[in-house]
């Protein structure tokens, strides 16, 4: 018959004893507080059984006991309990002080490696955000020499009108204001050009003022 696996870690040992001695073990819910010397006890009745090391046995014992849902259970007045679940003694007032004492040091711990991450995670961040910035502003720089480097294509100046173009219908441009304005010849007279501008307005200007609008493509 071949010999069983050993177990080879605190793990698979704590699985075993819960499910050897459920009244005693859980992996769940609260813990029960156990009986001092309950190593020895447990060394009795697994003297035969050739998985658990007593090395492995004792190791994972203190694994068990250490864990904070086992500390929370060492309170004032609870029953510490044998294998079989029964009550053998009252807890001590020192032993609940010690576990206390156990369990606030153990999470301080926790909290202060907690926040150790956190900062490494907050500086590199920060050292990410740095670096992005300057890659974005390398490229608005380059887009901003790009729109310098284009050329500003010149129009032609406006034509003046010809004696054949100064009739009514011709569309021009008349300068009102600073800018020139598009507009269509409605009548002509002697005394100046009456146009008529987009907007619908209708004034009358000198030939010299009108240029003949350019054609769109």
């Amino acid at each position: 018959m071949d010999n069983p696996q050993k177990f080879s870690n605190s793990k698979e040992v704590i699985n075993f004893l819960v499910e050897t001695f459920p009244a005693c073990f859980s992996a769940k819910g609260d813990a029960k507080p156990l009986k001092i010397g309950i190593f020895q006890d447990l060394a009795e009745r697994l003297e035969n059984e050739e998985r658990v090391s007593k090395t492995l046995l004792r190791s994972s014992l203190r694994h068990y006991t250490n864990s904070w849902r086992y500390l929370h259970s060492i309170k004032k007045d609870a029953q510490r309990i044998d294998l079989d679940g029964k009550g053998v003694a009252v807890i001590e007032d020192e032993h609940v002080e010690h576990a206390k004492k156990q369990l606030e040091e153990s999470k301080a711990k926790v909290a202060e490696k907690r926040k150790e991450q956190k900062l490494q995670q907050d500086e590199a961040k920060k050292k990410l955000k740095k670096d992005i910035p300057k890659f974005k502003s390398s490229k608005r720089i380059d887009k901003n020499l790009e729109k310098k480097e284009q050329p500003k294509v010149k129009l032609p100046p406006a034509e003046k009108l010809t004696d054949d173009q100064v009739k009514v219908g011709t569309l021009v441009t008349v300068k009102v204001g600073k800018s020139p304005m598009p507009a269509t010849i409605t009548d002509v007279a002697k005394d100046g050009i009456q146009v008529q501008l987009d907007s619908g307005m209708v004034v009358k200007v000198q030939l010299d003022n009108l240029r003949l609008a350019r054609s769109k493509r």
